[in-house]
């Protein structure tokens, strides 16, 4: 039998291609967001690329005020016989900037202006209004592209799913007896220090339904509540934890028996942790998902939490580890009906 595709992957990565979109231009409308949500590469294009247009643009503008004021004449002249300068006209004249003879000094002009590096071989003279203007426009087109991009990139390297890599989850998931009714079981664990404030848990059933009018909606998202055992939804992830479901009558797994789970049920159950990170306050959300093939029918989490030399061990190797405990071969809710009898 084909496997199902997956709604959501293992590593919480949304298994979902969004194609055909005709308003793209609402991208636009959040360039921010836009920029932080490219690749690396395409990021760091963006910022060489930014920084040399606004270099060569400006460069140019340094070369045309120079050319028009005849900047570029007096220095060629300077050049050829030093000694007219001291008596001749050439020694009164005042560029608007100094020391620019070509395009390219105009262009090493840009950058010392845009990145304040300052070298005192070219400045602006008091001759031209205009080049003093165009030195505030550069400097503010200057400071406005490092605040953009900076705040790019540091928005990139501490987004919220990085503090998810070391949120994990169990590989498998279970179904046991826990206090005499069947359970939906999986671990959840935090391999840093720093804790996850507030943390929350849920847990959605996601399968192909059909209408009773046949509408046929191919991903049906089912809640289904989550058990803990601090009670609630909220957890002390303080040490790896065993999230369990009670399979009752309001639950989507009510009618699930361990032969028509492998071979019949096209579902996937979809995990969500959602919190606070304690060091930098950003809210941080890690997903996974369980397909009928990753839910062990009769099996248990062996545990891993042992005190030693008056401390608590956690001992990771063990953490998808599972034993065979006897269970039921049937539904929840033919156990249910047979205590009913009994």
């Amino acid at each position: 039998r084909e496997r199902r595709a997956r709604f959501v992957g293992k590593n919480g990565a949304c298994n979902v291609a969004h194609k055909n979109i005709r308003e793209q231009g609402r991208f636009l409308q959040d360039v921010f967001t836009t920029l932080v949500d490219l690749k690396w590469p395409h990021t760091l294009l963006i910022f060489t690329m930014s920084f040399l247009c606004t270099w060569l643009l400006f460069g140019m503008v340094w070369w045309l005020i120079a050319f028009a004021h005849g900047d570029l004449d007096h220095s060629t002249r300077l050049q050829r016989d030093p000694g007219e300068g001291a008596a001749g006209p050439p020694a009164s004249f005042v560029p608007c900037v100094t020391s620019i003879h070509s395009f390219t000094s105009a262009f090493l002009f840009s950058i010392e202006v845009q990145v304040t590096i300052g070298f005192g071989g070219r400045m602006v003279t008091e001759e031209c209004p205009a080049a003093i203007l165009v030195l505030i426009v550069q400097n503010i087109v200057g400071l406005v592209i490092n605040a953009i991009m900076l705040g790019c990139i540091f928005m990139k390297t501490s987004q919220a799913h990085r503090r998810a890599e070391t949120l994990i989850f169990s590989k498998h998931a279970v179904i046991a007896l826990r206090e005499g009714k069947l359970c939906f079981m999986l671990r959840v664990g935090d391999l840093r220090k720093s804790m996850i404030i507030s943390a929350t848990i849920r847990m959605q059933v996601v399968k192909k339904t059909a209408s009773l009018e046949g509408e046929v909606v191919p991903l049906n998202q089912i809640d289904i509540q989550m058990e803990n055992p601090v009670g609630g939804n909220s957890i002390f992830l303080v040490s790896p934890l065993i999230i369990y479901h009670v399979i009752d009558k309001n639950s989507p797994l009510y009618d699930i028996s361990p032969m028509n789970l492998h071979h019949h049920e096209d579902l996937e159950i979809i995990v969500i942790l959602e919190g606070v990170v304690e060091t930098t306050g950003i809210t941080t959300q890690a997903r996974t998902s369980y397909l009928a093939d990753e839910i062990l029918w009769g099996q248990r989490f062996v545990p891993i939490v042992a005190e030693e030399d008056g401390r608590y061990s956690v001992d990771y190797s063990k953490f998808g580890n599972t034993v065979k405990v006897p269970t039921p071969s049937c539904t929840a809710r033919q156990l249910e009906e047979d205590k009913s009898i009994m």
